[in-house]
């Protein structure tokens, strides 16, 4: 079927914008800006490379093939062939010993890019615990006493210690450009080590669906060029009028809600995460946790 002139020019013209489209794309993998990251990356260009060593010979074989072999070529026929023990060394042997280098990659970053293994650095790793919420993520800062929703902040160079749990389904914490993802489970508590080598703002999503706010689910992390600057940031969340101090206060906040925008909170209860995964636990933990802000609401007032 032949195309007409017009649709030959649309399909053209599609094909351009295309182009310039994806010309525009930033592979987040591909273009890390952490430690981990970093190895990550390179763990994937090597399982690539050593997969394009049987890869490319056999679509080059294809092409030689088919060109060899053509009608009009008179190449040798030999119909009675059935058994070459060279080939069966290559055909074998290559592919045994990509897999076995493969598998001894995968042993050893396995146990080396382990999300719950410390990143090794002389400096203190700053602890982020981390909530996922319908349909948004929250950030408590235990040593800084504040909270976060949809941002969070670090200091360049620093490690970050993230624990991780859901106060409702299943979620996945990524962060593309700083390395691997982690799920988010409730009642449970998952870690993940991280840290950023250049100062500046990535993009944080989930990457496991989780209802119709999902798409929106998204959140900034903020690599500070230097303590400093994170301090500053610290600051302006605690001149935040919002607070976080007790569960009722955290079960408006966990109320769905889609594409939400960045909110503070200047003090947060420091025993929130630990309920917030308890409360999954025991059936009677409702209860425990009420007697528990009526208790610390008293402290106060004292």
């Amino acid at each position: 079927m032949k195309l007409s002139k017009h649709s030959k020019k649309r399909v053209m013209l599609g094909m351009l914008i295309s182009t310039l489209i994806l010309s525009g794309c930033d592979a987040a993998l591909l273009n890390p800006k952490g430690q981990v990251g970093l190895e990550e990356r390179q763990l994937i260009l090597t399982a690539i490379g050593l997969m394009l060593i049987v890869v490319v010979p056999v679509i080059v074989m294809a092409l030689v093939f088919a060109f060899k072999y053509r009608a009009k070529n008179n190449a040798k026929y030999s119909p009675n062939w059935a058994h070459s023990n060279k080939i069966e060394a290559v055909v074998w042997g290559i592919p045994i010993l990509i897999i076995l280098t493969l598998g001894t990659i995968t042993w050893k970053t396995t146990h080396s890019l382990d999300p719950y293994r410390p990143l090794d650095s002389e400096q203190k790793p700053l602890v982020v615990e981390v909530v996922s919420l319908d349909w948004k993520w929250l950030f408590i800062y235990p040593e800084q006493g504040i909270a976060t929703v949809n941002e969070m902040a670090f200091p360049k160079g620093r490690p970050v210690e993230f624990k991780i749990t859901s106060n409702s389904v299943m979620n996945s914490f990524f962060i593309p450009q700083l390395g691997s993802q982690i799920y988010a489970m409730a009642g449970m508590q998952t870690k993940l080590h991280l840290d950023a080598n250049e100062a500046g703002e990535y993009r944080g999503i989930s990457a496991s669906y989780s209802g119709k706010g999902f798409s929106g689910m998204k959140f900034t992390a903020i690599a500070t060029p230097d303590e400093a600057g994170f301090n500053e940031w610290v600051n302006k969340v605690k001149q935040s009028p919002d607070t976080l101090n007790n569960m009722a206060a955290f079960n408006k906040l966990a109320a769905p809600s889609e594409f939400n925008k960045p909110e503070y909170f200047s003090s947060v209860d420091p025993n929130l995460f630990g309920k917030v995964i308890a409360k999954f636990a025991n059936h009677n933990m409702p209860a425990a946790l009420a007697a528990s802000d009526a208790t610390q609401a008293a402290s106060s007032a004292e």
